[in-house]
């Protein structure tokens, strides 16, 4: 996409803000010109670090003409109020997922943004691994024929690293604790792959961290198509793991953090590697956001998948509260 860089600027600064400012720093289709949080301190620091200008108000960043749009990291409860008015004020908004804690906020946002015709882009990175998409690929070209389960895991060591004053490890801030910050992207690879959720039986516990949010998280997924999956996600585990195996009639893919993707067909006796060249999945999400705002195609996750997205860890989360299976029509209807 030829032109000057989308100028952004970010609001919200913790350590995510600073992964997506790195990732901009590697493309030239985003420039950051300007940031905002309340801490003067944390807003400094950031401008200092990307070479941007630091305001004192939000106000200030929606009134510029010159700001396009806004890349914001900004807590969970807060993302209705500082999407809405950036909306209003013309700015399109690159939002981190979860597009918020409640789906009547997911559902608030992308009218806003509807409303005002701005682009709405959720952060949902995880699916881009060039190991998906191949996957992807390969299950639309028929090679597994009928799906029929899967099995996932996303596994990080928190033990002595978090900050209990943040609003990532609160129940109030973070409801649903592991399963809602890290679970909802591998909720969102088994959907990219295996099809729509229609119902989630759910289970939580906090085993290993401080504070009052659960830090181990199971599903089980029932998918549109009749596949069933199974999402542990963790915060307690010794160390930082992925997996992702994908089961159809005619094959099936074994994928790892630290063996990477195997395939094994209908036949053979062993699993055969597929090599994947790395990609850098932020930057291609960030560089579809600022070609959509120039009109250049389209968001691959907008407002409506992302409230779905979310309906189906808040189906999860009830069912971990009541004991019982919840199907995502019941929690999209009763929000």
């Amino acid at each position: 996409m030829a032109g000057a860089p989308l100028r952004v600027a970010c609001i919200g600064m913790g350590w995510w803000s600073d992964v997506l400012a790195d990732a901009i720093k590697r493309s030239e289709m985003l420039k950051i010109v300007a940031c905002y949080t309340r801490s003067a301190e944390k807003r400094a620091a950031f401008a200092a670090k990307y070479g941007c200008g630091a305001v004192d108000e939000y106000a200030a960043i929606l009134s510029d003409p010159q700001i396009e749009a806004i890349i914001n990291t900004t807590p969970n409860d807060a993302h209705l109020a500082t999407t809405a008015a950036a909306a209003a004020a013309g700015k399109h908004v690159f939002l981190d997922k979860p597009i918020a804690n409640t789906i009547a906020d997911g559902r608030a946002i992308t009218a806003a943004c509807a409303k005002a015709g701005v682009v709405l882009a959720l952060g949902y990175q995880r699916r881009r691994e060039s190991h998906f998409r191949l996957l992807r690929g390969q299950i639309e070209a028929g090679m597994f024929g009928k799906l029929v389960n899967a099995e996932a895991n996303i596994s990080r060591d928190r033990l002595g690293k978090i900050d209990l004053s943040s609003w990532r490890y609160q129940a109030a801030g973070m409801p649903g604790g592991v399963m809602l910050q890290i679970g909802i992207h591998y909720v969102d690879v088994l959907e990219y792959l295996m099809g729509p959720v229609t119902a989630v039986s759910g289970r939580l516990a906090q085993l290993v961290l401080p504070g009052d949010n659960p830090d181990v998280a199971s599903l089980i997924l029932e998918h549109a198509n009749g596949a069933l999956s199974i999402l542990n996600a963790s915060y307690a585990s010794a160390s930082e793991f992925y997996l992702m195996n994908i089961y159809g009639k005619e094959a099936t893919a074994y994928f790892d953090l630290h063996n990477g993707l195997r395939l094994l067909k209908r036949g053979s006796d062993r699993p055969l590697p597929l090599p994947c060249a790395a990609n850098d999945t932020i930057v291609e999400q960030l560089e579809e956001f600022a070609a959509a705002v120039r009109g250049y195609g389209r968001v691959e996750v907008g407002g409506d998948y992302a409230t779905t997205s979310l309906a189906v860890i808040s189906a999860g989360i009830m069912s971990a509260h009541e004991g019982r299976r919840v199907e995502v029509a019941e929690v999209l209807q009763n929000s």
